[in-house]
């Protein structure tokens, strides 16, 4: 009877050949679920826990020298003994650093990661594979990487579907190099200019930021349901969540102390739509406290709202430290243990970006003050991305073909289209803009970063950038005189007199938002530059002023004290307008071209410049771009995606604030310098009033809602039609409008067309007295027009009743 029981269960795992066939978890033809329950069984305490972990920083403990993995030091550290969750930033190997520039090559990071995956599946007693995570804000954050518009800029085209294709791109560049994760998009909502993280967001508009953050979500992980995730996506990490892109005195990691109200409706509703519309994957919880409680800690938040609520099952991964925070700034926990029981609880499933706290879950679970059943159901969402992204069929990437796809011509083509349709006309008196290049002879480019391009924040380090001045160079030929000169240097750092210098390692971007030390350039040294400037102008038909900011002067301040990001100013820094109105008395045409993170107040350009270009940051092909627009090879018609104040004393001043709001100041204007959704065109358009299919509908029925749109100048231009909505009376305060349909389109001269938009119940809809979301009955104003400002209206009647 023993024989015959050993035969039995021993049938199921013998192949035909006598050999011992895989167990269930190795088997892809079984469900997801089956072989998570198979794998998920057979695991010790220790290998559950390590699935929770991730090494960054320790990586020096499984690494040889710059970036080759050392199976002898990992065997000797015992690092990866019982597997590892998650490697994260693969690309900076062990010793880079997080400058993208020093650190591995497209074809050495395949390799790199193949070594790790090979380790884990030939060494570790069950073979598990690690996920590896990338930044990937607006393009891979590694070497010879594609680089796009920061991610503000992109907001700045309006155009969710040139969103898609972006982030269907930085996919394939990054699990190319096998990579199966990365953190990004982020989509809060950011009503805070001097917040030095705003570039990274798509703005204000909890609309606009949900249309865009479900086109990237499916980009990165192709169009839902998403059951596996192939080889050219990767799984998408939502950030941050919630309330972080409004913290309070406008400083990173500030409290977000705001109703469950606001919440609601202005910052959970971009997360809402990228989980169940988009089908997100993953989500990271923000460093800020939300009514006094961590978000890393926020059990109502994670675990009742986002998993409860929104049905998300996928893994909530930490950001960097944060699980730690809870102890060291947030003090709601002792030590390092009471941090990772209260994170567990709330339903976080990975720490990063080094092993902190989650190794004593282990010890939590023994000593009966952790849940094993929490920590399974940690395990098991963190194995199901790990079987949904083929890990353990597919662990490898091909070295081949990740230089390849690096290399690719559409890519850089893509990051033209994106930085051409990123760029916002302010301002264009006069049709100065576009410059006839056949009548110019001679132009002036000068700025502080006139001679180099800027990046932004969690930049990769392209093999090709093309700066201002190269590109109107190029754009000109020999035919047109381009002088340049510095002008004035912001930061210590910034390029010199003699043009662009080579630099040493790479990036000036990454290098100047990774240093701790931010030294402005002494005024006094300005002077020279200034004069030099006068004179290039003086020589010069039109001048080109690049201005604004860079990386150092807006960006993450991630400590308190030694790396700072976030201003309590929103001018022009370091002698930038002294040097406009030295050039101002040459009395020649200037045109002003604005390259920065975040909206600067700049009221003094608008009353005497009579041409403003915005640019924020435009990624690699930032030159020709520039370039096509300043001489009508490109005709702008990006919108603003945020609001731009007349100063830092106007803040809050986003556009769908309460009807209380905005009432008066002594002595200045209320109304902000540019409104959200503004930008101009080199020619012009009209837009109709909204005719709507029928002017009284019930509460819950929907409504079409028609606008016409003509190119009623000379040239083919973009416009991006926007329609907007007012609830005229209810029972809570609601906006007195509310972005909710917008549309860019082509048109070419005297061309007209009918766009349409559908206004559902939930279009109308807002938290009442009880906190329930209804439609109430009463009358709604809706608007259309180029921005938020300049809107015709119609009525729309809601009944209590279905129309008889």
């Amino acid at each position: 009877m023993r024989l015959l029981f050993l035969l039995v269960c021993c049938v199921p795992f013998l192949s035909a050949a006598g050999q011992t066939a895989p167990p269930p978890y190795k088997n892809p033809k079984l469900p997801i679920e089956q072989r998570v329950d198979d794998l998920l069984g057979r695991m010790t305490l220790e290998e559950k826990t390590a699935q929770l972990l991730s090494l960054w920083k320790g990586k020096a403990g499984i690494t040889e020298g710059r970036g080759t993995f050392d199976p002898g030091r990992a065997g000797q550290s015992g690092l990866l003994r019982h597997g590892i969750g998650r490697i994260e930033r693969a690309s900076e190997s062990a010793l880079g650093g997080a400058d993208p520039s020093v650190g591995l090559t497209a074809r050495e990071q395949a390799a790199y990661a193949n070594a790790i995956q090979r380790y884990l599946i030939e060494q570790t007693r069950l073979g598990i594979p690690a996920i590896f995570h990338e930044e990937a804000l607006h393009g891979l954050k590694a070497k010879g990487a594609t680089s796009f518009p920061q991610a503000i800029g992109l907001a700045s085209t309006w155009e969710p579907d040139l969103v898609r294709r972006i982030y269907e791109v930085v996919a394939r560049e990054t699990r190319a190099r096998g990579v199966q994760q990365v953190l990004s998009p982020v989509i809060d909502v950011a009503r805070e200019p001097r917040w030095g993280r705003i570039e990274e967001t798509f703005g204000e508009d909890p609309y606009l930021t949900g249309r865009l953050g479900v086109a990237a979500v499916k980009g990165f992980q192709g169009e839902p349901p998403v059951d596996r995730i192939d080889d050219r996506h990767v799984i998408a990490t939502l950030k941050h969540m919630t309330g972080h892109g409004q913290p309070e005195a406008g400083m990173n990691v500030g409290p977000a102390n705001y109703s469950e109200r606001e919440l609601r409706e202005v910052f959970f509703p971009p997360f809402k739509a990228a989980v169940q519309e988009a089908g997100a994957l993953a989500l990271m919880p923000s460093y800020n406290e939300v009514n006094a409680v961590p978000s890393h800690a926020n059990v109502w938040m994670l675990r009742d709202v986002l998993r409860g609520e929104w049905g998300f099952d996928g893994v909530i991964v930490s950001d960097w430290s944060a699980i730690d925070q809870l102890r060291t700034i947030h003090h709601i926990a002792a030590d390092p243990a009471e941090s990772a029981r209260r994170a567990l609880e709330a339903t976080v499933d990975v720490e990063l970006p080094d092993i902190e706290t989650y190794h004593t879950l282990v010890e939590g679970v023994r000593n009966g003050r952790v849940s094993e059943a929490a920590v399974d159901a940690a395990v098991r969402r963190t194995l199901r991305a790990k079987f949904m992204a083929g890990l353990f069929e597919n662990p490898y990437a091909d070295p081949d073909e990740a230089e390849k796809v690096t290399r690719n011509p559409e890519h850089r083509r893509l990051a033209l289209e994106a930085a051409h349709k990123a760029v916002v006309l302010l301002k264009n008196e006069n049709q100065l803009l576009p410059l006839d290049r056949s009548v110019l002879k001679s132009l002036a480019v000068i700025g502080p970063h006139a001679a180099e391009t800027l990046l932004g924040g969690y930049s990769g380090d392209p093999t090709n950038t093309v700066s201002v001045l190269e590109g109107i160079r190029a754009a000109v030929g020999p035919a047109v005189t381009v002088h340049y000169a510095e002008g004035v240097r912001l930061t210590e750092d910034s390029t010199f007199t003699d043009g662009p210098q080579p630099l040493v390692g790479g990036s000036r971007s990454s290098q100047r938002w990774q240093a701790d030390r931010v030294a402005l350039a002494a005024s006094a040294s300005n002077d020279a530059r200034i004069a030099e400037a006068v004179e290039a102008a003086g020589r010069s038909d039109v001048v080109l002023l690049v201005l604004g900011g860079n990386e150092a002067t807006s960006r993450e301040g991630w400590d308190k004290a030694a790396h700072l990001g976030d201003r309590s100013s929103l001018n022009l820094l370091r002698d930038q307008e002294r040097l406009v109105r030295a050039v101002q008395a040459t009395g020649k045409r200037i045109v002003v071209l604005l390259l920065n993170g975040r909206p600067l107040a700049t009221p003094y350009l608008e009353e005497t410049i009579p041409a403003i270009l915005e640019g924020w940051y435009l990624g690699q092909e930032t030159g020709t771009a520039v370039a096509d627009v300043l001489f009508g090879d490109y005709n702008p018609g990006g919108k603003l995606p945020v609001t731009i104040p007349r100063s830092v004393g106007q803040l809050p001043v986003f556009y769908n604030h309460k009807p209380s709001a905005r009432r008066g100041y002594l002595f200045t204007s209320v109304e902000p310098l540019y409104p959200f959704g503004f930008g101009l065109s080199y020619t012009t358009f009209a837009i109709g009033k909204p005719k709507l299919s029928s002017d009284r509908v019930g509460a819950g029925e929907t409504v079409e809602v028609e606008i016409e749109v003509k190119n009623t100048g000379n040239r083919p231009g973009d416009e991006v039609v926007q329609m907007y909505v007012r609830d005229d009376v209810s029972s809570v305060t609601r906006p007195v409008k509310e972005l909710r349909g917008f549309e860019r389109i082509s048109l070419a001269p005297g061309e007209s067309r009918t766009v349409r938009f559908r206004l559902t119940p939930d279009d109308l809809a807002f938290y009442n007295l009880d906190m329930k979301r209804v439609v109430e009955p009463g009358t709604f104003t809706v608007m259309a027009g180029p921005n938020s400002r300049d809107v015709l209206s119609t009525t729309l009647e809601v009944m209590a009743e279905p129309k008889r």
